[in-house]
């Protein structure tokens, strides 16, 4: 699973990229997490996009430190789905609210 973190928005300044990166190595999710100039999410910032081969992408705007809770409980949910998709999205907490975009894979 690759996660891209745009690099322009605040979340991507303060460097979240190597706070996720190592907070998903903990959970013993296997992803790689880059960053990007501009994402051009700028009406709802600090995007995130999650995807992964075969696999339904997503994007994800206004995040804030306090979502990498949801995003690795997100990142698990995903990572054991064969095709990305989610019955139910309760689950995920708060981060089914900050979806912007979900585009089949």
């Amino acid at each position: 699973m690759k996660l891209t973190l745009c690099a322009s928005c605040a979340l991507g300044r303060d460097g979240f990229a190597p706070t996720l990166a190592a907070a998903l190595a903990r959970a013993g999710i296997a992803a790689t997490v880059d960053t990007v100039d501009c994402m051009s999410g700028c009406a709802r910032p600090s995007t995130l996009a999650v995807r992964a081969p075969g696999k339904t992408a997503y994007l994800f705007g206004d995040l804030t430190e306090a979502d990498l809770p949801d995003l690795l409980r997100f990142a698990a949910a995903y990572e054991a789905t064969g095709d990305g998709c989610f019955a139910d999205a309760r689950p995920l907490g708060a981060l089914r609210f900050k979806a912007l975009a979900r585009i089949p894979g």
